[in-house]
């Protein structure tokens, strides 16, 4: 009855150690330009688009724009981050009021894996007369 006992908690234990790694291993944090620059693991970027430098490759699947600080006062003089991505552009992006960039740095920017925008509200706007 002890042996069994012992076994159990065992495999319990290995359980709970495995889920908690596992569940720190796939957590992405949400970190600063700085930060982002800095990162050895994937992470989770947000910024206002610079809508003035994005370009588009050809056939629409390589993405190259820069976004700005949103907490910066001032956008024009607000800190900047090139951002590199390889995929299917949301077809909203140009939309777009902010964008939410998960990757790693680059040599030549941050290289995103993903990209969630954020467009502006159909509510946005509407008075209390509708």
């Amino acid at each position: 009855m002890k042996a069994k006992f012992i076994i159990g908690t065992i495999v319990i234990l290995a359980f709970a150690v495995w889920g908690v790694s596992a569940f720190f291993k796939t957590t992405v944090r949400y970190v600063s330009f700085d930060e982002a620059r800095q990162a050895k693991k994937t992470v989770r970027v947000v910024g206002g688009i610079d809508f003035d430098s994005v370009r588009f490759s050809d056939n629409n699947t390589h993405l190259v724009f820069s976004i700005y600080d949103l907490e910066a006062s001032d956008p024009m003089v607000a800190d900047r981050m090139t951002i590199i991505y390889d995929g299917v552009i949301p077809g909203n992006f140009d939309q777009a009021t902010s964008v939410l960039v998960r990757g790693k740095p680059g040599p030549d920017g941050f290289i995103a894996e993903q990209l969630l925008v954020k467009c502006p509200s159909k509510y946005q706007g509407m008075d209390d007369n509708n």
